[in-house]
């Protein structure tokens, strides 16, 4: 039997050695052709596949059913062997890697493969969530294929409630960093990196009292910098079209004055506030029907004191501890995004 077995890349090698200590009698190709992350092995040993999988190193075990030219009329006579792994009432979908120079494309194989799968089995194609996955792993001028079941980690599944919900309707209100202006810069590009992960609605940078305005300069070019990083990344990891976040400036005082017009929601976090654990039933429901929620994060030093008193709620996320700057927006987001998980099922289980 034959297993392509792939690492995360450079650790091939690593891989391939405790495999050989594993499987006495396996016969191991790590980088075949060149290609980092992937070990080609090949055993007599039944229980070869449990043995691999007890390697930290191993990522995926991709037991190989056929082995072709690297052809696209001999993968598709594979459907063959293929077809009776398949059963009429469970769905597919054929996911081609093709490493090398090919005279067809990887949507050329699942189009083609698929569909005669699809002839031979009368099961129906889902690409999102199949039950059933048709592996085409092209290496050079072979072809491997397999069939294994769906992802058994996956980013986004249908039982997964979208954390956007709650962040698109979140404006973070920060206090700037100030002092010593490569401070600034470094500390404006790890707030820009934290509100653009979390794809909030905006970010408003809110000073409380008048201050120098080239350390002000600085802490805004870094939270554009760190907006940019991670925005890029966004761009090339996520299937949906990612916007970049609204940054505006305003006094923090009249951002509350502001705020308390309207369907909106006014979250402190700090420490001289109730724990999480005690108010989170009431706040849960009070973010699932506001328009709005606005959180404050403080620098270096709190949140003003005398805005206490304009706040739906002031909330201590850890207490006896007290977060970097550089942590709060983080700590925030995901406290009460966990709070609000848990009442949108317990609402979805009601209804």
């Amino acid at each position: 039997m034959k297993f392509i077995v792939k690492t995360q890349r450079g650790m091939e090698s690593v891989a391939a050695n405790y495999i050989r200590e594993a499987i006495s009698d396996a016969s191991v190709w790590a980088s075949p052709m060149g290609y980092s992350g992937l070990i080609i092995v090949e055993t007599s040993d039944e229980n070869a596949g449990e043995k691999i999988l007890e390697i930290p190193e191993v990522e995926r075990l991709i037991p190989v059913i056929a082995e072709v030219p690297a052809e696209l009329e001999a993968i598709v006579t594979t459907a063959e062997k293929i077809a009776p792994l398949i059963s009429e009432n469970e769905t597919f979908a054929v996911k081609t890697k093709r490493r090398g120079k090919h005279g067809f494309t990887s949507m050329d194989v699942n189009r083609e493969l698929g569909a005669r799968i699809r002839e031979l089995t009368n099961a129906d194609v889902n690409l999102s969530w199949p039950d059933r996955v048709v592996q085409v792993e092209i290496i050079g001028d072979k072809a491997y294929i397999s069939v294994v079941p769906g992802e058994e980690f996956r980013k986004f599944t249908p039982d997964k409630i979208d954390a956007r919900k709650l962040f698109r309707k979140v404006t973070l209100v920060q206090m700037p960093y100030w002092g010593n202006h490569k401070a600034c810069r470094s500390f404006g590009e790890k707030i820009g990196r934290a509100a653009q992960a979390f794809e909030v609605k905006e970010l408003i940078i809110a000073p409380k009292e008048k201050m120098d305005a080239f350390e002000l300069a600085e802490f805004i070019k870094g939270v554009k910098i760190g907006q940019e990083s991670r925005h890029q990344i966004q761009r090339e990891a996520y299937p949906w079209k990612v916007e970049k976040v609204p940054v505006s400036v305003w006094d923090l005082y009249q951002v509350v004055r502001d705020k308390r017009r309207g369907k909106r929601l006014l979250i402190i976090t700090d420490p001289k506030g109730p724990t999480l654990a005690e108010v989170k039933d009431r706040l849960a429901k009070d973010m699932f029907y506001a328009k709005e929620v606005v959180i404050f994060v403080g620098s270096r030093e709190g949140i003003p004191r005398g805005l206490f008193r304009f706040a739906d709620y002031v909330v201590d996320l850890a207490p006896y501890m007290t977060f970097a700057t550089e942590h709060g927006i983080p700590a925030a987001l995901v406290s009460l995004w966990e709070v609000y998980e848990e009442y949108a099922r317990k609402r979805e289980k009601k209804t």
